[in-house]
């Protein structure tokens, strides 16, 4: 009898306890919300925020307002959100940036596990290793050879500090076992000319930002950085099977919350995200523009972050990239 009653009470308290979580998520959302992109409008993560953004309007009967904040290498807009209120009206969506900027910034305001409850992995895009079209090479392999009998034009362009692409760049340096200098931009559309013009030689870009340029005939697709090929671009082997063994380098992400956000407004948000992920005319936007869309679980995104971060880390490690 004494158990029994004392089980009565842990479960009436747990219930109290449990209350305004509940009565929060179910009135959520009474109000706008708004998503912040770290990022300028035109890339992977603004569109997902947009197309998302449109179909979360239509069936959470809210305004869904999508926020760019660009800056400081994804780290300004970043901030923003992790110091935003714990509630399910500011959440956010990141890109492969959020992995690397912890160990190459010695101050964050931010940390890329603690500082966020993850909702739902949206996506992977590839990477294409596009170079200049008159340099004589076909393949990967053609092209290191090439680099390495001119390193004075072994120029390669990046998209800035802690982007994928020069991540991606630093890893394609430590594989290859050539020497080359990156040359910063600010995103693609800055570093575009200067690869179209020959005055860098590649640019490891996502295929929604090169796709455009490639089958213009203005690039030369060579490789794709993924394990496997993208139905974007199929005939255009990966750099593994052309002799660089596990290159595995892309731009992934997906949406994020505040640290504290209650759990049932962020499993909420991940059914309604993935619900839309599913439409048709969504996948048809994003697949077109070269986007691979993943969902899942907020588990199964804690769980890849944690991943990503020790493998980004051990390539600025091996790279001896100094944090700034």
């Amino acid at each position: 009898m004494q158990h029994r009653f004392l089980f009565k009470i842990l479960a009436a308290s747990a219930a109290l306890a449990l209350a305004p979580a509940l009565a929060s998520a179910q009135a959520y959302p009474n109000r706008a919300i708004r998503i912040i992109v770290p990022a300028p409008p035109g890339g992977a993560i603004d569109l997902i925020a947009r197309v998302v953004g449109d179909k979360l309007t239509a069936s959470m009967g809210q305004p869904v307002i999508v926020e760019n904040k660009p800056g400081a290498s994804n780290n300004l807009g970043t901030e923003v959100l992790a110091k935003s209120a714990p509630d399910g009206y500011t959440i956010g969506i990141v890109g492969g940036s959020h992995n690397t900027n912890k160990f190459l910034f010695k101050s964050l305001g931010w940390d890329p596990e603690k500082s966020f409850e993850p909702i739902v992995y949206t996506h992977v895009v590839p990477l294409v290793f596009a170079i200049y079209p008159q340099i004589p090479a076909k393949t990967l392999p053609e092209f290191v050879a090439w680099m390495k009998a001119n390193p004075d034009k072994a120029k390669v362009a990046t998209s800035g500090r802690g982007s994928a692409q020069e991540m991606a760049a630093e890893m394609f340096r430590m594989a290859a076992g050539t020497e080359m200098l990156l040359v910063p931009y600010k995103g693609s559309s800055a570093a575009h000319p200067d690869l179209l013009a020959g005055r860098t030689a590649l640019y490891i870009d996502s295929i929604s930002a090169i796709q455009s340029q490639v089958k213009a005939g203005n690039a030369r697709a060579i490789a794709v950085s993924t394990l496997k090929r993208t139905a974007a671009l199929p005939d255009v082997p990966t750099a593994d099977e052309q002799g660089l063994k596990g290159y595995d380098a892309n731009t992934n992400g997906g949406f994020l919350a505040p640290a504290g956000t209650p759990k049932a407004i962020v499993n909420k948000l991940n059914a309604e995200i993935n619900a839309a992920l599913k439409l048709p005319d969504v996948r048809a936007k994003l697949e077109g523009a070269g986007i691979e869309i993943q969902g899942g679980t907020p588990q199964d995104y804690a769980a890849l972050i944690k991943s990503d971060l020790a493998k980004w880390g051990k390539v600025v490690k091996d790279a001896g990239i100094p944090a700034e």
